[in-house]
C-alpha cells in the first residue's frame, strides 16, 4: 500500500510538473483550439500570462467553451484568463467570451470597439449585451498601430496591431514583389473586413493572425510595400476561405509554418490551398480539420491534420506551437501525444 501511495504521489507530482513546465521553462506557447471552423487561439507567455484571441461558437451544449477550458485548465494549467480579445463581431469569434467569464475570471477584454448595430446579425444587440455584461462595459479598444507589450523573463514579447476597423498601419517597408497579385474585389461591407490583426513578436520569432480579414483590406495593408516583413508562422486567415488570403499578403509574409483553423466543411478552400502551395518558404501546413469536400491531394497530408472525423465524431484535438526562450526555434505538435516537429526561426524577416 505504501509503494502504491508513493507511486501515486510521484505520478501526481510528475503531472503537476508537466503542466507547469510551460511557464517555468520560459517558452511562449500557442494553442490552436478546435472550435469546428470558428477560432480560439490561446497564448501562454514566458511569465505565465494568458491571452485568448476569439472564443468559437456558443451553444452546441457548450462544446467550444468546454474545449477552451480544457486546454486552459488541464493542458496549460491556468485557472483564469488575463486577456481575452475579439478580432471582430461574428458569433464564431466572440461567441463564448461571456460564457467563459461565467466560469472563470477574465481580467481584461480587448476588441476593436463595439458597433451600435451589425447588419449581418439580426440578434447582435441581444448577443452583445452578454459581452457588455461580462466585460462590465470596460473592454479596451484596439486600433491599427497599437503595440501591446508583455512582461517576459526571456526574449522580448510584444504584439503590434496591424489592422482594425478597416484601418491599416502605414504602408512603409520594402516594395512587395507580390503587390501585382492584388486584384480589387467587390467591397466587403461585413465585419470581417474590420478584423483586428495581431503581429506577435517574441525575440526574432514572428506570428501573424488576421482574424477574418478580407481581400481588399489585405491588399490595402500590403500594397505597394510590405510593412509586416516575413513571418515564421501564419494563422491562415478566415479559416482558409477564398474571400481572404489575398496572395499579395500570403506570399509576401512567406511563412515557414501555417496553421488553418478550418472545420470539416467550412474553410480549407481549394483556392486557398493553391495559394499556400505557392509560398516559397512553407515547410508544413497544419489543418485543424480534414476538409471532407476535398480530395487528399488537394489539402495537407493526413499526418498534419488534427481531426479527421465529421463534427458528430470529432474529438477536438488541438495544435500547439511552442517557441524556445530565446525565440530562435519552435516546435509544433498535434495533440498531447503528437510528434514534435522542430523549426528554426528565420534569420531575415525583411
Amino acid at each position: 500500500m505504501l509503494r502504491a501511495l508513493f507511486a501515486s504521489l510521484c505520478l501526481t507530482l510528475f503531472s503537476f510538473t508537466s503542466i507547469m513546465a510551460d511557464e517555468s521553462n520560459g517558452r511562449l506557447d500557442i494553442y490552436f483550439v478546435d472550435v469546428e471552423g470558428g477560432a480560439a487561439t490561446l497564448f501562454v507567455t514566458p511569465n505565465g500570462e494568458t491571452l485568448l484571441i476569439d472564443s468559437g461558437y456558443p451553444d452546441y451544449g457548450g462544446r467550444d467553451r468546454d474545449r477552451i477550458l480544457e486546454v486552459l485548465k488541464n493542458v496549460a494549467g491556468k485557472k483564469h484568463l488575463d486577456n481575452a480579445a475579439v478580432t471582430h463581431w461574428h458569433l464564431d469569434h466572440y461567441g463564448n467570451h461571456a460564457a467563459l467569464a461565467a466560469e472563470i475570471k477574465v481580467k481584461n477584454f480587448w476588441d476593436r470597439g463595439i458597433p451600435e448595430d451589425l447588419q449581418e446579425d439580426k440578434k447582435f444587440l441581444e448577443r452583445i449585451a452578454d459581452y457588455r455584461r461580462a466585460s462590465q462595459n470596460e473592454s479596451k479598444k484596439l486600433t491599427a498601430g497599437d503595440v501591446l507589450k508583455f512582461k517576459s523573463k526571456t526574449a522580448p514579447l510584444n504584439i503590434k496591431i496591424a489592422t482594425a476597423s478597416r484601418e491599416v498601419i502605414p504602408n512603409i517597408g520594402k516594395p512587395n514583389p507580390f503587390a501585382d497579385r492584388h486584384e480589387p474585389a467587390e467591397t466587403d461591407k461585413s465585419d470581417n473586413a474590420a478584423s483586428v490583426s495581431f503581429l506577435v513578436s517574441f525575440g526574432d520569432f514572428k506570428f501573424l493572425c488576421c482574424g477574418d480579414l478580407t481581400w481588399n483590406i489585405e491588399g490595402k495593408l500590403m500594397t505597394p510595400n510590405n510593412p509586416l516583413g516575413k513571418v515564421d508562422m501564419f494563422m491562415v486567415t478566415h479559416h482558409g476561405l477564398p474571400t481572404s488570403n489575398n496572395p499579395a499578403l500570403v506570399l509576401a509574409v512567406d511563412p515557414i509554418v501555417a496553421v488553418m483553423c478550418n472545420g470539416p466543411t467550412k474553410g480549407g478552400h481549394e483556392n486557398t490551398q493553391k495559394t499556400l502551395r505557392e509560398v516559397k518558404s512553407l515547410k508544413h501546413l497544419y489543418q485543424l480539420h480534414r476538409n471532407i469536400k476535398l480530395d487528399a491531394n488537394q489539402q495537407t497530408p493526413a499526418e498534419f491534420i488534427a481531426n479527421d472525423a465529421v463534427t458528430q465524431e470529432c474529438k477536438g484535438v488541438w495544435v500547439k506551437a511552442s517557441v524556445a526562450p530565446d525565440g530562435n526555434s519552435y516546435t509544433v505538435q498535434i495533440g498531447p501525444d503528437g510528434k514534435k516537429r522542430q523549426y528554426e526561426t528565420r534569420a531575415d524577416h525583411e
